[in-house]
């Protein structure tokens, strides 16, 4: 067995985790966002054959609600390295079921279902990332937009650096026992699993990322990913 220097093994099985218990209410759907199609194939599914053709990934989970497991079992890919179990109220809940779920993994991914379009190369250069000793790692675009930080009020407090801020993606992959100690701590709050483990005062490394990674949250965001498929000459089909 490799060990780098840091004791991360780099061997071991990756497992990847795909929150799809969240209701998506921004993106106007009656359904789980998760569940909402885009080419005529739900945005789960999407993203977990975009896990499975990367070729790294040795185990995919896929927290959803209970009312939905058997949906969710249904209309994914007939693979014996899909697993689907019963996510929590709120999206740190679901990634939690997750970590406890895979025991035995080395690695995790953490992939959001609404990222549909992610390209399998995207998730291969995390993986190597993380097997070449990296204990934490995201994909990031840079900011184009210039950003602005206000107060309570709507007033400008400040203009940020564009050149020192990243657009962040999924997925986001860490040594599984790191992960573990983030999700074992309790009341941390953070709007990505990379923030869980910054608190912990852990570095994360950042890769490029891919404009197809984009997240799948508005009306718009959904028109887009639609247009993109048909775009590029794919048509989906429903299981």
């Amino acid at each position: 067995m490799n060990t780098p220097d840091n004791g991360v093994r780099s061997d071991g099985p990756v497992v990847a985790l795909v929150p799809a218990a969240g209701r998506g209410v921004r993106l106007g759907e009656s359904m789980p966002k998760a569940f909402v199609t885009v080419g005529g194939t739900p945005m789960v599914r999407l993203a977990v054959e975009g896990l499975i053709a990367s070729g790294v990934v040795d185990r995919i989970i896929v927290m959803v609600p209970t009312e939905l497991v058997d949906s969710a079992v249904a209309l994914l890919p007939p693979s014996g390295s899909v697993q689907v179990v019963v996510g929590g109220a709120e999206r740190i809940d679901s990634v939690r079921a997750g970590v406890a779920a895979a025991p035995d993994a080395a690695y995790f991914l953490v992939h959001d279902a609404a990222r549909a379009l992610t390209p399998p190369e995207l998730v291969a250069r995390v993986v190597a990332e993380l097997r070449s000793g990296q204990l934490a790692v995201v994909p990031g675009l840079p900011v184009t937009d210039t950003i602005k930080a206000v107060d309570p009020t709507g007033t400008v407090t400040g203009t940020p650096d564009r050149g020192q801020l990243r657009a962040i993606q999924t997925p986001q992959g860490f040594a599984a026992d790191l992960l573990r100690s983030a999700y074992a701590a309790e009341g941390v709050q953070a709007t990505d699993d990379a923030g869980l483990v910054e608190k912990l005062g852990v570095q994360v490394r950042t890769i490029p990322g891919d404009p197809m990674a984009f997240k799948i949250t508005t009306r718009l965001d959904l028109v887009l990913a639609n247009a993109v498929l048909d775009g590029a000459g794919i048509r989906a089909v429903a299981p």
